[in-house]
């Protein structure tokens, strides 16, 4: 790519680690959740950030929104995932799409349950929401 096509926000530099490099820290607000930033402005990255969600055998999040969209991608496990009035289950190899500000909310079914999830690198804000559940 050409320097005249490179976002300007980029230092033009690529960047390579391993993901066991990459600290998992306890999400707040979920159950047994951890999350790690694989890629994002730390390392240069203006547009995007890359984040891993592990979640444990009681894990889960409850109902909330976020004023970002998220695109996801299941590595592994199961789990039920609900996105505004509409209950799905997915596991590896399934990809999620939630626009910004649709409630949303995940409950393992075999764990762990793990999934890349891609936001765009501005401010989120995070409202916890009333049950979607059934």
């Amino acid at each position: 790519m050409s320097d005249s096509v490179r976002d300007e926000g980029s230092s033009g530099k690529g960047k390579v680690k391993p993901v066991d490099q990459v600290e998992l820290e306890q999400l707040s607000g979920a159950r047994d959740t951890s999350m790690a930033i694989l890629v994002g402005p730390q390392d240069g990255a203006p547009n995007f950030v890359m984040r891993r969600i592990v979640m444990g055998e009681a894990g889960g999040m409850p109902a909330h929104t976020n004023a970002v969209e998220h695109e996801q991608y299941v590595l592994r496990g199961r789990a039920r995932v609900g996105i505004a009035d509409e209950i799905h289950e997915v596991s590896a190899h399934h990809v999620v799409y939630i626009p910004a500000g649709t409630p949303h909310w995940y409950d393992v079914l075999e764990a762990p349950f793990e999934f890349l999830c891609l936001v765009p690198n501005v401010p989120d804000q995070v409202k916890l929401v009333g049950s979607t559940k059934d």
